[in-house]
């Protein structure tokens, strides 16, 4: 069945993440903040920096994004989104702000040197001030921190102001980064708290005034997908994803409206879309070690690391201790240590289930 004949669904899009809607509820307060450390750039002066941090799918993203579309339309900054998981080194990295602002760059072939050059020579013609979002900011950190140095070595060269809003779901990720480079970034941090059950309800309320037609939600359908979105730890994506599943489950069923049946027989599917993201996108050592996980769950971290010797190839203890140390940041895996008798303390692994309710 096409959209135009569906009688459920006015714009299926209002149920991504990626839907912009013109007012962004109960996160007024945090756009305030954002906006007032980032305005300066508008008017020649240098912004503040800023760090969110938070749970995943509480706003943090949407609330950047929210600004950076008021900034590019009313106040002449530019404004450039990435998110690091697909731009993880600095050369990456400093290609993508380099086309997203206009500038021609090849993608290959050509020296990191090369892609500042041409960089800096493009913002020194537009004189204008940007804003940089490095979303996920820990994927850099973990693969190539020395591209924030390279980031901020922007300002040696330009006149323009440039602003850097760091996000990440975690508050201590810069604890070990090289003092120089922490320095130099000056950050602001703000903490997003997650979502009230009320505050859910209303957000997805809204979501589906734009994408559902008149009538074609059962009362407490919201409820149940908000109740479910607050057991999944407050991500949004939980209850949009609860509302596309339902609705299509009503249209396949030709239905005329989606019900508090089509909504519970979708549930047990949807679970926290943040792991899903976080599991696609790893890879090497950290991909190897939840493959060990999914078959062998619960062992202590020397086993685990006997099995990942035998199967992949030897790792020493130190890199190996990083690897579940990121892991275990990302929310991908939990540790239980114990103490068993006069061997000491022992740690074991595990991946983080989440509860699925029925």
């Amino acid at each position: 069945m096409s959209l135009e004949e569906s009688k459920i669904i006015k714009n299926e899009n209002a149920l991504s993440m990626e839907f912009m809607p013109e007012i962004l509820p109960h996160r007024e307060s945090q756009i305030q903040f954002i906006a007032k450390n980032l305005e300066p750039a508008s008017r020649g002066r240098k912004p503040q920096n800023i760090f969110i941090n938070g749970p995943p799918g509480i706003g943090k993203t949407a609330s950047v994004k929210f600004v950076f579309r008021q900034f590019e339309e009313y106040s002449g900054i530019r404004s450039v989104y990435i998110n690091t998981w697909d731009y993880s080194t600095s050369s990456a990295l400093l290609t993508k702000i380099t086309t997203e602002l206009g500038i021609f760059v090849q993608r290959r072939g050509i020296s990191k040197d090369e892609i500042i050059e041409r960089l800096v020579d493009g913002l020194k013609k537009t004189n204008k001030g940007v804003v940089i979002c490095l979303d996920e900011i820990d994927q850099l950190i973990k693969k190539d921190e020395g591209a924030l140095y390279d980031l901020l070595r922007l300002n040696q060269y330009v006149e323009n102001p440039i602003g850097i809003v760091a996000i990440s779901n975690y508050k201590d990720i810069f604890l070990n980064l090289e003092p120089r480079i922490m320095s130099s970034l000056d950050l602001e941090e703000i903490s997003f708290k997650s979502y009230t059950l009320d505050e859910m309800k209303s957000i997805l309320n809204e979501r589906c005034k734009d994408a559902f037609k008149d009538g074609a939600v059962e009362d407490g359908i919201v409820l149940l997908c908000a109740n479910h979105a607050i057991t999944r730890g407050g991500d949004v994506r939980v209850g949009l994803e609860c509302l596309r599943k339902a609705s299509r489950l009503a249209e396949d069923e030709n239905s005329e409206k989606i019900t508090i049946h089509h909504v519970k027989n979708i549930l047990f599917t949807v679970k926290s879309v943040k792991m899903n993201i976080i599991k696609g996108n790893v890879e090497g050592v950290d991909k190897n070690i939840i493959n060990i996980l999914e078959t062998k769950d619960d062992i202590t971290s020397t086993n685990l690391r006997e099995i990942y010797s035998k199967n992949y190839g030897n790792i020493s203890h130190v890199a190996f201790r990083k690897h579940l140390n990121y892991l275990k940041n990302s929310g991908i895996i939990k540790e239980r240590k114990t103490r068993e008798g006069s061997r000491g303390r022992k740690v074991y692994i595990s991946l983080v289930k989440r509860k699925v309710f029925k």
